[in-house]
């Protein structure tokens, strides 16, 4: 597919990107260039493909779910202005 001047013009203007006119027809040759490989790549014959959610067969690892740090909430609840009930208690910003 090829892009011309008009056409790059047309989507800076629509992008709200500054082009000037000694860019347009590089542009214009990048993006027919990647227009040229969507067109290959929607060629591409996928019939029989399954669907992927990543190319490498992947299996997660199970471990137990266990605890495995000790409960120290009491001594974080120590290090508080104020405390009460197991909560942090803290002045009031919203009226």
């Amino acid at each position: 597919m090829s892009i011309d001047a008009a056409t790059v013009r047309h989507i800076a203007r629509l992008a709200r990107l500054a082009v000037g006119e000694d860019e347009l027809a590089p542009i214009a040759g990048e993006l027919s260039r990647v227009l040229d490989l969507a067109d290959q790549l929607g060629a591409a014959q996928i019939d029989g493909v399954a669907p992927l959610a990543h190319p490498h067969e992947q299996t997660l690892a199970w471990r137990a779910d266990a605890v495995t740090e000790p409960d120290r909430a009491e001594a974080f609840l120590a290090l508080a202005p104020e405390a009460r009930g197991g909560l942090y208690l803290v002045p009031k910003v919203l009226e």
